[in-house]
């Protein structure tokens, strides 16, 4: 197992190469939903408006709530982002970033099994994901690997019962 196998399988995974998406949310939303991190983002960008309304719809809670809208310019800026003939209402869509491999920090190998110790980061594909997103963070991972006749693999889940997917969603931020 070299540090350029390990991160070419990596990369090449499934779960590595699976876009990040972004749920935009318009109509009634709570307080809590409508004055999260990434709403507040919107909001400063002026993608997103918010009316508080006086009484909050059956399932919307906690009180105050909010009736959200695309402002025109969120209009023009996501529109180009979503599929064509979808609905600019209710919950859209947005791949934001993708992830990109920073490079492999170190390889523990015992026998035919190795884990891949590894710092990636995201890469804006748009607005959305360059407001959302920064670059400049990076994230730390480990995945497993094992050798069979045909060569390395990654395994579905690492000696810490742990999928690929799973260590992309659990990753640490790395020191710089």
């Amino acid at each position: 197992m070299t540090r350029r196998l390990a991160a070419d399988l990596i990369s090449a995974s499934d779960a590595f190469k699976a876009p990040q998406m972004f749920w935009i949310t318009t109509g009634a939303l709570s307080n809590k939903d409508f004055s999260s991190p990434e709403s507040m983002v919107l909001q400063r960008r002026g993608w997103i408006i918010g009316t508080q309304q006086k009484k909050c719809p059956a399932g919307v809670d906690p009180a105050p709530c909010w009736d959200v809208v695309l402002s025109p310019l969120g209009v023009d800026t996501i529109r180009p982002l979503i599929a064509s003939g979808s609905a600019i209402t209710g919950t859209i869509a947005v791949q934001a970033a993708h992830r990109e491999m920073v490079g492999i920090t170190g390889i523990s190998k015992a026998g035919n099994f190795a884990d891949a110790e590894f710092v990636w980061h995201w890469v804006p594909l748009n607005p959305v994901g360059a407001a959302l997103y920064d670059s400049g963070v990076r994230y730390k991972s480990i995945v497993a690997f094992r050798k069979f006749d045909d060569g390395w693999r990654l395994v579905s889940a690492a000696h810490s019962n742990q999928t690929v997917e799973e260590a992309l969603r659990n990753a640490e931020t790395a020191s710089p």
